[in-house]
């Protein structure tokens, strides 16, 4: 297939500075969880989107010196020594060896950078206590200290050329020291520095014009937020606005830069990387397709773009120059190369979850994406993905009983592995498990994109099979006349209130006004009554979903949790504060830090978890999204007394909720990683996987093709 001529426009060649991009795809700087510490991780991770076709590819942010240290808040590349020159260099070489060009964002975080390694004392702009990071009240730089930070940048610039990058970002984002000093909010000096906005923006040009004259031969641009937004999500009017300061900053850069990347935000990046509950695809270009209006040189937009009509209709309406992503990028590597080859059909849309984000903000752990299973794996397992090694026992049936995530992922990486036949059963009418009905909960519906995307594979899989409406039993699947047998049942939740929060039992649970998520959403159970009470100790995304739901049908909710915030894996995500938002416009009350102790027909009691006080509020119906439990039944059947040899099954496995109840991305990766190691002696138990550590007592240490040399300790 060739590619839609609408399309054409994203794949001309574009002049960055002295550097030439081949088409129009830009991965924007995105963590990982590699930094500069496991080059491998980072070397594969940025040479698979080379390989899938995106023309230029930052590493993350790389921060310059030990006391702009993000640790312990999460992880980020370093470019500090000649050891990170070499371990960085892995990367540059990986992205240069499929025609692309390597981009590195140069950061210093001032007072936003915790130095939890370094122990060094936070500096900033102005003594003023970090409205993200509390506990960290930065030192102010004096003149001759910011003349210090200068040459820091410098010294950094010059080792990232050495390094073989083609681009340098300097990060004068939401969360940078050189945007801490454009904004009023940071921003309380007197001297040269402080003030007009001459004064506040000088340390910008001064970096610009410093490091275009040490690294002449590289593009060199700025990351920046050309809109701080309002308040209560945004800086308000001490910050910078794309209408004001914003477009003035732009026009007064524009000749010292190759290329502008824009976006948006504060310090609360959930406005820039938001989720896509909350915003559709090309969401910032409100803000950032101003920018355009005065800017010479290209400009960079992100936005969750993952559709190619949206892309193609950002470039040729005159909005930027580059589509920048990077979830999408994660999502899928490959959306380059699929839109060239004309198929868009199998491009693996993002579906804004912000799971990748959660990791990040986690802390040092290696990303994970809903959609990608592989994204983080390209090197310590090695997995590819758009490639697929044949079995070694590919002349196999295959049943697959459950297709919900970790079923549709499974079936679809053994198929494409090659084995003769792949059968995906399952008891509905269609594919997706809990994602059909999760995916309409309020805000969800493109989480229906993980079924779509996996519909459109299974289809195209000429020895995979989806077979509907069929539950089958325990002998009904040894009779099935399959090698090998995969149980993905997924889970349900609990009905008793059980969850090892409180670890209390909840009295009158008997009550058929004790409703779970499925009654509500699958069986249409309906709250007899105004009074609604939402129990969490889930900690995620359903019981805020529920709450929302039901207050949307004009009930009167309480969301009750033990928790002391609410849904708090949502902070992670970036959604909390806009999920807290939506739920008190529908005047859902939210208590925190308190139990459920008692449901009755017309009430239920609550305690608080440290005073104990109790209250008891009016509820017509109990909604208990406590935990899930596995639905594993079938298996434990087929595992038992010895029925699998008697019926000449090779061997049974267990998966995704049916194995452990998980987030979604979980359940995929645990599917696909049975699939990429069935052929092994032991499915059940995963291959190890590279670690890429310092050896104690040696000079040197080996992984893959690369050797790093280090210091003893």
């Amino acid at each position: 297939m060739s590619r839609d001529p609408r399309h054409d426009v994203l794949f001309e060649p574009v002049t960055v500075g002295p550097k030439v991009a081949k088409n129009r795809f830009w991965q924007v700087p995105q963590c990982n969880g590699a930094g500069s510490e496991k080059p491998g991780m980072q070397a594969a991770h940025r040479e698979v989107k080379a390989d899938g076709g995106w023309a230029v590819i930052f590493t993350e942010s790389c921060v310059i010196t030990p006391d702009a240290d993000q640790m312990p808040g999460g992880i980020t590349a370093r470019i500090w020594d000649e050891g990170d020159i070499t371990n960085l260099s892995l990367m540059t070489e990986r992205v240069h060896a499929h025609g692309s060009l390597a981009g590195i964002e140069l950061k210093h975080g001032g007072g936003l950078a915790q130095n939890g390694e370094s122990r060094y004392a936070s500096r900033g702009v102005s003594q003023i206590q970090n409205d993200y990071r509390y506990l960290n009240t930065p030192h102010e730089m004096t003149v001759d200290e910011i003349g210090q930070l200068r040459r820091d940048f410098v010294a950094a610039a010059l080792r990232s050329e050495r390094a073989g990058f083609d681009l340098i970002s300097i990060y004068a984002g939401v969360a940078s020291l050189p945007a801490f000093f454009l904004y009023p909010y940071y921003n309380q000096r007197t001297d040269e520095y402080g003030g007009s906005f001459e004064n506040r923006i000088r340390l910008m040009r001064e970096l610009l014009e410093d490091i275009r004259e040490a690294v002449p031969g590289l593009a060199v641009g700025l990351r920046f937020a050309i809109d701080t937004l309002e308040a209560p999500y945004g800086l308000g009017d001490k910050g910078i606005r794309s209408d004001g300061e914003g477009i003035k900053a732009i026009e007064y850069l524009d000749s010292l830069v190759d290329f502008w990347d824009i976006n948006i935000g504060s310090i609360n990046w959930g406005e820039d990387a938001v989720s896509s509950r909350f915003k559709d695809t090309n969401y910032e270009a409100e803000y950032t397709s101003i920018a355009k209006t005065v800017a010479t040189k290209p400009v960079v937009n992100v936005g969750r773009m993952t559709s190619p009509d949206v892309m193609a209709y950002a470039i040729t309406s005159g909005q930027c120059d580059f589509i920048g992503a990077a979830r999408p990028a994660i999502a899928d590597p490959f959306i380059p190369r699929k839109i060239e080859e004309g198929r868009t059909d199998e491009i693996r849309e993002c579906i804004g979850c912000n799971v990748c984000i959660s990791r990040w903000e986690t802390g040092p752990t290696p990303i994970w994406c809903t959609q990608n299973a592989t994204a983080g794996e390209e090197y310590r397992r090695g997995w590819h993905p758009e490639k697929f090694s044949r079995a070694r026992n590919a002349d196999n049936l295959v049943l697959v009983i459950g297709a919900g995530p970790a079923g549709m992922e499974c079936a679809t990486v053994l198929a494409k592995r090659g084995y003769e036949g792949v059968h995906l059963v399952d008891a509905d009418d269609s594919l997706g498990g809990h994602l059909k009905w999760t995916a309409r909960l309020p805000g969800l519906s493109q989480w229906g994109r993980v079924t779509d995307y996996r519909q459109i594979q299974i289809d195209k899989l000429d020895n995979c099979e989806f077979v509907p409406n069929r539950r089958l039993t325990a002998d009904e699947a040894l009779a099935y006349g399959a090698d090998y047998i995969v149980v993905a049942t997924g889970s349900s939740w609990a009905r008793d209130g059980l969850n090892g929060i409180t670890q209390r039992p909840i009295a009158g649970i008997e009550w058929q006004s004790v409703l779970t998520p499925e009654d509500i959403m699958v069986r249409g159970a309906q709250v007899d009554g105004d009074d609604v009470v939402v129990y969490d100790t889930d900690g995620y995304y359903m019981a805020v979903s529920l709450a929302e739901h039901l207050a949307m049908q004009g009930k009167k909710v309480t969301y009750v949790t033990p928790w002391d915030t609410m849904a708090p894996y949502m902070r992670k995500t970036l959604e909390e504060h806009r999920m807290y938002e939506r739920l008190m416009s529908l005047d859902v009350r939210i208590l925190t830090q308190t139990s459920v102790a008692e449901t009755a027909q017309t009430y239920a009691r609550i305690e608080h978890l440290w005073s104990g006080a109790s209250e008891e509020l009016p509820a017509a119906g109990v909604v208990l999204v406590t935990q899930r439990i596995s639905d594993d039944t079938l298996y434990r059947e087929l595992s038992s007394d010895g029925k699998l040899e008697a019926a000449g099954v090779k061997g049974a496995f267990l998966i995704g909720d049916a194995f452990a109840p998980v987030i979604i991305a979980q359940s995929i990766f645990h599917g696909h990683r049975l699939a990429r190691e069935f052929d092994t002696d032991d499915p059940n138990t995963p291959l190890p996987y590279i670690r890429e550590r310092r050896l104690a007592n040696r000079e040197t240490y080996k992984f893959g093709d690369f050797q790093v040399t280090s210091s003893t300790p």
